[in-house]
């Protein structure tokens, strides 16, 4: 063999070498990266078709991967594509009224319309009329807590009246903002509403056997264990590259299958773990058992209470996706929160039943992780004794919380309401200036 003949022969092995370890490190790392894909995908799609923003890429995580992703949008079609280099591990979110669903298709039965909610005869709900006698020192204090870094919006509501808002630059009272794991509390207040609405339906948290598939001993798992974190359920809820919680949101098309088909880890009731996996069970069960579809959430809490930027998005099974994907203005979580500071009625109406609030923002003692939590809700205090979780805020307070820094407190001893929107990566309730917030508010209209 000439020497030329060894060294096209030396060069075809070292290509074919390149080409195999790039064909093994694309199949090692495809569930990642397809992860990563989705989430830009959605993000995307999301926000560029619920909100009136064109920076999808202001609400990506810091991540290696973000500057090797591809991003493109069409309009007339109604769906974002994001892929690495745009050639690769694409990953594709279609529009509906529903938001957004990454997958092949939109969500099922769903179809490409507007996502604007239209004015509707249905009753007016929570009302937040603006306050006429407003504290100096309100002002002061959502100035201070605008200054941490990533807000985006604040409101501050007093004995149901808006005392003071502020807005990032790019933001404004009918920008939609998602709420990330907000959404988890609003899912505890549907169960509630289910069960007025539904008396039939078999909605008592004590309830068992709650899915066919779980004829081992998952079938212990209770509808409360799955309120309270409880349910022993396999999971981790960290928010990299290939965990159940990413796998979950950007690359399954049935969410709460995904969730439901976790092995135990630890007997039911007994262990707490956070997972956004069981509360996509329990709405996946109100669908089952109320008959209602997508529109579950706009039927039975949004427009009775008069939420109508709101939008809880669907997966591509057409099954809401209540742990992480609502979308609305801070003024409508405000009027969340005031709903459940009213204890769930609206105009004289009891929409929620005797107690729900109470069973929600009680505590329940479980191993694994430590923080007060209810059903749904976290807690400032848990009631036995212990010193509060934020003591700058008062015993009672109780919040929804939600990834990068999103904040619906409730302080029924200061008939207060306090919202907290924006895009604050590893920032915690304390760290982003919510607790000293609540505590300057509470001093100011006390």
């Amino acid at each position: 063999m000439t020497r030329r003949r060894k060294l096209v022969l030396a060069l075809v092995i070292v290509v074919a070498l390149l080409v195999a370890a790039v064909v093994a490190a694309g199949a090692w790392y495809r569930p990642m990266l397809l992860t990563g894909t989705g989430y830009a995908a959605h993000n995307a799609c999301a926000i560029h078709f619920l909100t009136d923003r064109d920076d999808p890429e202001s609400d990506l995580p810091p991540n290696p991967l973000v500057p090797l992703l591809r991003t493109e949008i069409d309009d007339s079609e109604g769906w974002a594509r994001s892929s690495v280099l745009g050639v690769a591990f694409a990953q594709q979110a279609w529009a509906s009224e529903y938001g957004c669903a990454v997958g092949d298709g939109r969500a099922e039965g769903s179809e490409y319309t507007s996502l604007v909610r239209p004015p509707d005869d249905g009753p007016e709900g929570v009302r937040l009329p603006r306050a006429t006698d407003v504290p100096a020192e309100v002002g002061a204090a959502l100035d201070q807590a605008a200054g941490y870094d990533g807000t985006r919006g604040l409101v501050a509501v007093h004995r149901g009246e808006i005392l003071d808002e502020w807005y990032a630059d790019g933001f404004g009272p009918d920008t939609r903002q998602l709420g990330w794991s907000m959404a988890k509390s609003v899912a505890a207040t549907l169960l509630g509403r289910a069960q007025v609405e539904f008396p039939d339906a078999d909605l008592d948290p004590a309830s068992t056997d709650l899915r066919p598939e779980w004829t081992d001993e998952r079938s212990e798992i209770s509808l409360d264990d799955l309120m309270r974190m409880t349910s022993g359920l396999e999971w981790d809820e960290e928010y990299d590259l290939g965990t159940p919680i990413t796998q979950m949101l950007f690359r399954e098309p049935d969410m709460a299958a995904f969730a439901d088909g976790q092995p135990l880890a630890h007997e039911p009731g007994i262990h707490r773990q956070y997972s956004s996996g069981t509360t996509n069970i329990v709405c996946d069960l109100l669908h089952e058992r109320t008959g209602l579809g997508p529109e579950m959430a706009d039927e039975l809490l949004f427009d009775p209470i008069g939420m109508r930027s709101a939008v809880l998005e669907a997966d591509a099974s057409g099954g809401s996706v209540c742990s992480s994907y609502l979308w609305a203005t801070p003024r409508d979580w405000a009027r969340f929160g005031q709903f459940t500071l009213d204890d769930g009625e609206v105009d004289g109406r009891r929409l929620l039943p005797e107690g729900w609030m109470d069973y929600v923002t009680t505590v329940v003692p479980a191993g694994g992780e430590p923080e007060p939590y209810g059903a749904q809700w976290w807690l400032n205090d848990a009631g036995d004794g212990s010193s509060l979780r934020l003591p700058g805020m008062p015993a009672d307070a109780y919040w929804a919380s939600g990834h990068d820094g999103q904040y619906v407190v409730v302080v029924p001893s200061a008939d207060l309401v306090v919202v907290r929107t924006g895009f604050s990566p590893g920032g915690s309730i304390s760290g982003l200036g919510m607790e000293g917030l609540v505590a300057d508010l509470t001093r100011a209209v006390g």
